[in-house]
């Protein structure tokens, strides 16, 4: 069964598997590499060319390549060499927890609305707002660090189409999530309807046909003209119940879909023009707190909540409470440094814990959309298991895209690294933190160092109403967000995800396991979240140089995996961590 052992009485949350057979052949296919590999050192150092003989220099040169590859193999290997895998149960922690269930706070970060358009950071939004979860418990957050008006009425739209699409998608178990994605999906019936388009529909009161169609074994399959028509006023020719509820269905999902067309039309229009009219300014507070000086750079900070979940009245279309919905832009000026990604998360660490306080985090970025809307389940199945959980610091969910070629060029897939390299680093401890898909236990992300006799409480029930209005909250949160806060303090440093390094992600990962946690890699078959990949070679080549630099910056400083890691972590976790430390001298050798 491995860890999630029962306790108690308790079914175990979690299973872990390691695939003995296919670790067996793994490391026989190893082995018989590795015998290859010296076999090549042999040759060449039995070979050499003699003193002053024709080609000794690059017979030297190639001697030392294929050392350094040799060794770095090896280390890869090594890394390979204990492979996990996970499984959940979360109809076991429904049953067990209930209402109990902890708050997850969301992070959804953006920083410029010309390359991350808004129209894709609402549909990322969107996805997370409609988890199958308690939605009093949930609280999304957007960081807007383009501080853009633009971003924020695209938001402002979002919450207001969140009202009908949350409870369309618990009805109908809808997956994905994502507006865009599950509208782009080839047309299919919802769960529960029949394979029928469309059934006989008639005008009401005349018993006139609306459009053209076919008739078929009883049935009217009508074509799509006409049907905005016959939203208004329906009759079904003696409509058996369930033949009632399939026209319903399928009307509904049209109706929503053409709420999410205007939605997205009058969001592109407003972004095609850049600027927000007189009119749209009227329909929200949160505008005047744009100046006409302010730009992506130099803005103040802004902080509004646009659905307060403890608003009793604040409800869906079904009168069932919402999730809490805030948009932040931190503060900027030009005379501090911003630190990019790693100040937003902070500075959105500081705001949710004056808001809405959940103790556990999940960060996302906004390209990067939820394809599962069970996901919150799967990591609680992990932080909330009795024997193991107060363990793990973190889950990390593999990042997946949709948006690749056949042939992936560019290698955009990630494959090795989500099926092979982190299930290795599971076995021996954790995976790294890579900055998207990631739930994470707050304290932890807070630099609370793990002690075995420690077992933080995640259990919650119904969140606490607080008298303090949000009028309130969004003036102590703009302090929060201020460029000046973390002056003088551990932000960034002890606290946080930590600065001055490309890969804050990675970097704050490995200080976090450091600190004596573990973390978790949970690789479901229904893929959690999907992104967008680099398309083209300029992209990947932006994409890897960033990874390449900031991997080997930690190798070179004080948190170099075998130094900061040496008696923290095991052997192998430091040789995994070296793994993707070593991308950049490898250049060296592929060069020679």
């Amino acid at each position: 069964m491995g860890l999630g052992e029962e306790r108690s009485g308790d079914a175990p949350l979690f299973q872990t598997t390691t695939k003995k057979w296919c670790r067996l052949w793994y490391r026989l296919y190893a082995c018989c590499g590795f015998v290859g590999v010296v076999l090549v050192w042999c040759y060449r150092a039995t070979h050499f060319p003699a003193a002053g003989g024709k080609g000794r220099w690059a017979w030297a040169g190639m001697l030392g390549a294929e050392l350094w590859f040799g060794l770095y193999w090896l280390l890869t290997h090594s890394a390979r060499w204990n492979q996990t895998y996970r499984s959940t149960f979360k109809e076991s922690l429904l049953q067990r927890f209930g209402d109990r269930l902890p708050g997850v706070d969301i992070f959804v970060c953006t920083a410029d609305p010309i390359i991350e358009p808004p129209t894709m950071v609402i549909n990322t939004v969107l996805s997370v707002l409609a988890y199958d979860y308690p939605p009093e418990k949930l609280s999304v957050y957007l960081s807007d660090d383009g501080g853009s008006n633009l971003t924020f009425y695209a938001l402002l739209e979002a919450s207001r189409f969140a009202r009908s699409w949350i409870p369309f998608c618990k009805k109908y178990k809808v997956e994905p999530r994502s507006p865009h994605a599950y509208f782009s999906q080839s047309s299919e019936p919802m769960e529960g309807t029949t394979t029928v388009e469309w059934m006989k529909i008639k005008e009401k009161g005349t018993g006139r046909r609306l459009g053209t169609g076919t008739w078929h074994k009883g049935l009217w399959y009508l074509d799509r003209t006409g049907l905005d028509k016959a939203l208004a006023s329906l009759v079904v020719d003696t409509p058996p119940e369930d033949s009632r509820r399939s026209v319903e269905d399928e009307l509904l999902l049209h109706h929503q879909r053409k709420l999410y067309k205007e939605m997205e039309e009058r969001i592109n229009h407003t972004v095609d023009i850049g600027e927000i009219s007189e009119e749209i300014h009227k329909t929200h507070k949160g505008f005047s707190q744009w100046t006409s000086e302010a730009n992506s750079r130099n803005h103040q900070a802004i902080v509004q909540i646009l659905v307060d979940g403890r608003d009793e009245s604040d409800v869906d279309s079904e009168g069932c409470p919402l999730p809490t919905l805030v948009y932040m832009a931190r503060e900027k000026r030009p005379q501090h440094p911003h630190n990019f990604k790693a100040g937003a998360m902070n500075a959105l660490l500081r705001v949710s814990l004056e808001i809405s306080n959940g103790p556990v985090i999940l960060n996302v970025d906004c390209d990067m959309y939820s394809n599962n809307s069970k996901s919150v389940q799967d990591a609680l199945c992990f932080f909330m298991d009795e024997d193991k959980g107060h363990e793990f610091a973190y889950v990390q969910f593999p990042q997946n895209f949709n948006n690749l070629t056949k042939n992936d060029l560019y290698a955009g897939s990630l494959r090795t690294i989500n099926e092979v390299d982190f299930h290795g680093l599971d076995g021996n401890g954790g995976p790294l933190y890579v900055g998207s898909g990631c739930f994470h236990r707050r304290e932890s992300l807070c630099g609370k160092k793990f002690s075995p006799t420690y077992k933080a409480e995640l259990i919650g029930g119904k969140p606490q109403i607080t008298e303090v209005s949000a009028y309130i909250l969004e003036e102590r949160s703009r302090g929060l967000a201020a460029c000046t806060y973390e002056e003088n303090s551990q932000w960034g440093k002890e606290v946080g995800l930590k600065y001055g390094c490309p890969v804050e992600d990675v970097i704050t990962g490995l200080s976090i396991q450091c600190r004596g946690w573990k973390s978790i890699y949970y690789n479901p078959h229904w893929k959690a979240f999907l992104g967008l990949a680099p398309m083209t070679l300029s992209q990947a080549l932006l994409q890897h140089k960033r990874w390449s630099e900031g991997d080997f910056q930690i190798l070179l400083s004080k948190y170099c995996p075998f130094i900061c890691g040496h008696g923290r972590i095991g052997l192998g976790l430091q040789m995994g961590y070296s793994i993707y430390c070593l991308w950049a001298p490898s250049s060296l050798p592929t060069l020679y």
